[in-house]
């Protein structure tokens, strides 16, 4: 059996690469996927990813990552994939180590990005983990303890 993360992600992926309507198409494709998935779980990974129905004209339309243009809805974006995919958060001076879930290192990355923190230099994304560029080491210690207390 693959796990919840595995069909979050293929999902994220389906819907960022070709136009679903409906969920009874999704289901077809994961299903296609090796997914054995029912439309009621599919309906609560839409939810959970916070995918929304963007119109394509002419009554058509289709399912999409949600854009995330306040700061507000980035940190909690930030917080709700921390608990769902991040294991772990280690620094050594200015540079933190975030360990994901493997997949998930490029999502949270670029929610970490678009925090647009002073303190936060940048951040390179692998399969299952993260460098995240602190400032200095004083705002290193910072962020590891901001980031690790979302772990929780």
């Amino acid at each position: 059996m693959r796990s919840r993360a595995e069909r979050l992600r293929a999902i994220q992926e389906i819907v960022s690469k070709e136009e679903i309507s409906t969920q009874k198409e999704l289901v077809e494709k994961l299903r296609q996927r090796g997914f054995e998935v029912t439309q009621a779980t599919v309906s609560r990974d839409i939810a959970r990813l916070h995918l929304v129905r963007v119109a394509l004209g002419k009554g058509r339309h289709k399912y999409a990552l949600a854009p995330l243009e306040l700061q507000e809805d980035v940190y909690e974006e930030l917080k709700r994939r921390f608990k769902e995919f991040v294991r772990d958060v280690d620094r050594g001076g200015n540079i933190l180590v975030v360990k994901t879930l493997e997949g998930h290192a490029s999502g949270v990355a670029f929610l970490l990005d678009r925090l647009r923190r002073d303190d936060l230099v940048g951040t390179l994304a692998g399969d299952d983990t993260i460098l995240v560029v602190a400032r200095d080491e004083k705002a290193a210690e910072a962020l590891e303890e901001e980031l690790g207390g979302l772990l929780v």
